[in-house]
């Protein structure tokens, strides 16, 4: 009798935890292939995020431009900041020149007259001091120019970061209904 009721006891046993052996591999499975899907729903439903096009454009010129898939705007904000690049360069070599051609111009030694540029040999003291403070103000006029149009490269990749998601199909609508305010006690059209 205890044989048999050893043989029951380790027959049970074997199909009790054959059942949860199954039950387990089967939840497992099942889980593995809810994991699979949900994965392959986040790499095909990809949350587009406009902070990351703001980061990407202030970090370098164009980069949020392209992240937005927006390519046809890289000539612009290139063409903007080139520009300002190119008449900052230009301005700081003008500046340079006056600089040197009013020193040599107050100087006493009339071997320096020789050195200063033919653009300005015909110039006074007085004029030269004056273009010369006036390409000044033009390079740091330059230099903001530039900045505001690194900003404007951000701003633009911003907004069109958050307009990438913007629902704009046929469904929209717009209805005027007119409300009455109890807070402002006033009617209105909301």
């Amino acid at each position: 009798m205890r044989k048999l009721l050893s043989i029951f006891l380790i027959i049970s046993l074997n199909l009790f935890c054959g059942r949860i052996t199954a039950q387990v591999k089967k939840d497992s499975i099942a889980a593995n292939t809810k994991k699979v899907a949900d994965s392959s729903a986040k790499k095909t439903a990809k949350k587009f995020d406009p902070r990351k096009a703001t980061r990407r454009s202030a970090i370098l010129p164009g980069w949020g431009q392209i992240y937005n898939k927006k390519y046809w705007k890289l000539p612009l904000v290139y063409a903007g900041l080139g520009i300002t690049a190119g008449i900052f360069i230009d301005n700081v070599k003008t500046y340079k020149l006056l600089r040197l051609a009013y020193i040599y111009k107050i100087d006493t030694i009339a071997a320096n007259d020789a050195l200063i540029d033919e653009r300005f040999k015909n110039l006074s003291a007085g004029a030269l001091r004056s273009y010369r403070n006036s390409f000044r103000q033009n390079v740091d006029y330059s230099v903001l120019f530039f900045i505001v149009f690194w900003g404007l490269n951000v701003v633009d990749a911003t907004v069109d970061g958050h307009l990438k998601e913007f629902d704009v199909n046929d469904n929209l609508s717009l209805q005027l209904k007119q409300g009455y305010s109890p807070m402002a006690n006033t009617t209105g059209i909301g």
